[in-house]
């Protein structure tokens, strides 16, 4: 037992260990996020039996899952290399070179997982131009390096979300062949089945 604690404290070994915490870290992380979600998801708006369901659930769970755990490992592999061949020197291009083999080869799949990741990282990228206020989301910080999330300016968020709303209710009634299919359902039940009811009973306590 010394002899591997000696092992995992080693620095000469800390970047190699690190790809498999990552890998760890990534497919709990998975199993966070999409099991919940697909649970939701089943229960609002699933077919079939409930075992049908179950299978769709875990099917979901395991890929989200398995996804974040390859594209880390893959990402600090390439970083690591890269560093490697750099001298042990780190580029700034690094990390956008890693994640965009990493991205190609685990989420360049097209399926509804993939989709609805790539999908959510895209949101994040085009509001990280949003315009910045001048208050960081919180006054301490867990990262070594100091730094902290600020958040959009009120001004500009607001014309963003005015933007994003008007952009997608648009989309929904015109163009509804060209959204994500889990919004689209979503949007259907919130917007559309919120339309038609028969009786006292699907106008409140059942949908149909």
């Amino acid at each position: 037992m010394d002899v591997l604690n000696q092992i995992i404290t080693d620095p000469a070994y800390h970047d190699y260990l690190a790809i498999l915490k990552g890998a760890r870290n990534g497919f709990v992380y998975g199993v966070k996020v999409r099991f919940p979600h697909a649970l939701i998801m089943a229960i609002l708006f699933g077919r079939g039996d409930w075992p049908s369901r179950l299978r769709v659930i875990y099917r979901a769970t395991k890929k989200h899952a398995f996804n974040l755990a390859k594209f880390v490992s893959i990402y600090k592999t390439l970083l690591l290399l890269q560093k490697k061949i750099g001298g042990d020197k780190e580029r700034a291009a690094d990390t956008f070179i890693a994640g965009l083999i990493g991205g190609y080869v685990v989420f360049g799949d097209r399926n509804a997982i993939n989709e609805q990741i790539v999908l959510y990282v895209c949101s994040r990228v085009v509001a990280s131009f949003i315009p910045r206020s001048g208050s960081p989301y919180a006054l301490k910080s867990a990262d070594p390096v100091g730094v902290k999330p600020v958040p959009p300016d009120s001004r500009y968020f607001s014309l963003f979300a005015a933007l994003c709303w008007g952009a997608v209710m648009w989309l929904y009634n015109h163009r509804g062949e060209t959204i994500q299919p889990g919004m689209f359902s979503s949007m259907t039940y919130l917007y559309r089945d919120s339309e038609r009811w028969s009786d006292l009973r699907t106008l409140f306590w059942h949908n149909k």
